[in-house]
């Protein structure tokens, strides 16, 4: 238990459900955490900060080692504290868990502004922030010479890579996640830095609230059934995306139980090639080919 040992990781939203769970085992596998979560809602409405303090607390009542900060990583001034506890407390940090996400369903024609700008700023926005800085403070440590074996890893959603009804909002956020974590891991690579993302399916406040979800994710009747839907069997998959030794960099990996997919994003299908602008009465015929 010991693939972490001495490596700082800051994990997002990790006062409860699966967050927690990234925490905690991260800390079992000998990490330095610091545990991040504002305690709001599944809606990001409200706050408590005794959420995060309650699973540093009980990361060090285990042995290990963390610290809990309740900053607002939808802002870069919430992603910088995060930064510079984890410096100041451990002199390192090494790891990036983006967590931190909420959710406010609604069918599309019938969703507010604020419904679509604050899920897309609490998913989305609460992604960008803490890589835009953390990326920047490795990019510089390796400019100066620095040896940096960092990894960033992002949460994205089937909501946005296979579409949800009634989750527009949520899944276009989600979609957006996966987009930067493959840029990002073209862009920092050079500097040390892995850029990664997973796609869970688990029980959590969110889908223990959708409907029909709720039954698919309860837990078994049998208490001796492997438990599919417990939050912590996406955990190993992070914690892997963690270390030193994992090559892997700019993937989409889904995690659900025992089974982990690789996701392939957008590729090239069938093509017509005219050779010659079309003409619109030629697309009427030969488009459907497409389809």
């Amino acid at each position: 238990m010991n693939q972490l040992k001495d490596r700082v990781i800051v994990v997002t939203g990790s006062g409860r459900g699966i967050g927690r769970e990234h925490a905690l085992l991260a800390a079992a596998e000998g990490a330095k955490v610091v545990v991040n979560d504002s305690g709001t809602g599944p809606d990001g409405k409200g706050s408590d900060p005794s959420r995060a303090a309650e699973v540093a607390d009980e990361i060090t009542a285990a042995g290990g080692t963390a610290i809990a900060r309740s900053a607002d990583v939808t802002t870069v001034a919430g992603a910088e504290e995060l930064l510079d506890a984890a410096v100041e407390k451990f002199g390192a940090v090494h790891g990036l868990v983006n967590n931190a996400g909420i959710l406010r369903d609604r069918m599309f024609v019938n969703m507010s502004e604020d419904e679509w700008d604050d899920v897309i700023r609490g998913q989305l926005r609460a992604t960008f922030a803490p890589c835009r800085v953390f990326g920047a403070y490795w990019r510089d440590r390796s400019k100066a010479g620095d040896e940096v074996e960092a990894s960033i890893v992002n949460v994205s959603s089937t909501s946005g890579l296979l579409g949800a009804v009634g989750q527009s909002n949520y899944g276009a956020a989600k979609a957006g996640i996966a987009s930067l974590t493959v840029i990002l891991a073209q862009e920092l690579e050079r500097y040390g830095i892995r850029v990664n993302a997973i796609t869970p399916v688990a029980r959590t406040r969110m889908t223990e609230n959708v409907a029909g979800i709720k039954d698919m994710v309860a837990k078994p009747a049998d208490p001796d059934a492997f438990d599919v839907y417990h939050p912590g069997n996406v955990s190993p998959v992070v914690a892997y995306l963690l270390t030193e030794q994992c090559t892997a960099n700019g993937s989409v990996f889904y995690a659900k139980g025992g089974e982990i997919r690789q996701f392939l994003g957008w590729q090239y299908g069938k093509v017509i090639d005219k050779g010659a602008r079309w003409t619109v009465d030629e697309l009427v015929q030969e488009m459907s080919s497409l389809a």
